[in-house]
């Protein structure tokens, strides 16, 4: 019994970004980007057993508020270990004249991956029922529970979001 309880542990905690593959993966100039559509995505954005927190961020590089708060994402990442996703929205066709050199510039350290699915009105729901589609938009995950939210964070307030959960 004992082995099985570390076991599942240690599952929870080795956890890949998603349970299924990429469509395929992008690795240039030292940076690797996963691109999912949103079935292959969509396992990552429904909760688990596992205990850890896991905040999940829509965001694109062509986003002033969203760009004005990625530095609170990476240190909640750095300073307090938080598993956090950053699901860029970008143009795929962007990826390597916008995406890379901007994950690289800031040097990103949370997980980056793409989601390259044009049919966003077959899936924004699927996120959240009342989401509109406009980004920034921030889905937190601990034990059972979730909380989505459709605006900017400040440190503090994101802060104050996860301690709410």
């Amino acid at each position: 019994m004992l082995c099985l309880t570390v076991f599942l542990l240690l599952s929870c905690k080795q956890k890949k970004t998603c349970d299924v593959a990429p469509l395929k993966v992008i690795e240039k100039q030292g940076v690797t980007i996963p691109v999912y559509d949103f079935k292959t995505l969509q396992p990552l954005l429904v909760n688990n057993e596992c205990d850890d927190l896991h905040v999940i961020n829509f965001w694109a590089t062509w986003c002033k508020p969203c760009v004005a708060e990625l530095p609170y994402f990476e240190q909640l990442h750095k300073e307090k270990g938080v598993k956090v996703t950053l699901i860029s929205l970008d143009l795929p066709s962007l990826v390597d004249s916008k995406l890379i050199p901007f994950i690289k510039e800031r040097k990103l350290a949370s997980d980056v991956v793409l989601l390259d699915d044009p049919d966003a009105n077959a899936w924004i729901s699927l996120v959240d029922k009342d989401w509109s589609g406009a980004i920034p938009a921030t889905l937190i995950l601990k034990n059972k529970k979730q909380k989505f939210y459709e605006q900017s964070f400040t440190y503090k307030s994101l802060e104050e979001a996860i301690k709410n959960l």
